[in-house]
């Protein structure tokens, strides 16, 4: 309850995992499946960690998904225009990290995500190295209706992370049993 006060969001809206890999993994896939009869085409910068990249590849090779990834410029930045341009009708998710965790360009995350919003397009961002590094009042600074974050590096222990999901979203789940 406090860390959603913190985060000024609902508690339902946080889900804690084992860390930034589980994290996007659940809001990828949980996503792309949910969302599946709207569309199969989805939407990620070129730069992001594999725990992304990994997932959009499963969601292409293994379940049919178009996937487009959005190339940066000499600073590692992805350009709203671009993300906006790769955008089609059949868009159902966009994926861009709030910040690089090998080169630290920091994205201009709250823009994408205004613009997916404004075409009904789900937007996620791994923002695992931004927390605890940038200025943050709320989970709605990222404009994103899925935020993974893991706790290590925000002063938290290790073998723990959270997806902040935008209610009333709910993804299908990635893990059944136990």
């Amino acid at each position: 309850y406090r860390l959603a006060q913190r985060w000024q969001c609902r508690p339902s809206e946080v889900v804690f995992t084992s860390g930034g890999t589980e994290s996007n993994n659940l809001a990828i896939l949980g996503t792309a499946r949910l969302r599946r009869d709207r569309g199969r085409h989805i939407v990620c910068s070129a730069v992001e960690h594999h725990a992304v990249l990994h997932a959009f590849e499963y969601l292409h090779r293994h379940e049919g998904y178009e996937w487009t990834r959005v190339g940066v410029d000499g600073q590692g930045r992805v350009d709203p225009d671009a993300v906006t341009a790769a955008l089609r009708p059949d868009t159902i998710l966009v994926s861009v990290m709030a910040a690089n965790n090998e080169v630290g360009s920091v994205q201009p995350v709250a823009e994408i995500g205004r613009r997916c919003r404004e075409r009904g397009i789900l937007f996620h961002t791994d923002a695992v190295q931004a927390m605890g590094k940038q200025p943050f009042r709320a989970m709605s600074d990222f404009e994103a209706d899925l935020v993974a974050v893991c706790a290590h590096k925000f002063h938290g222990p290790k073998g723990a992370g959270a997806l902040f999901i935008r209610s009333p979203l709910l993804p299908h789940p990635v893990m059944h049993g136990g």
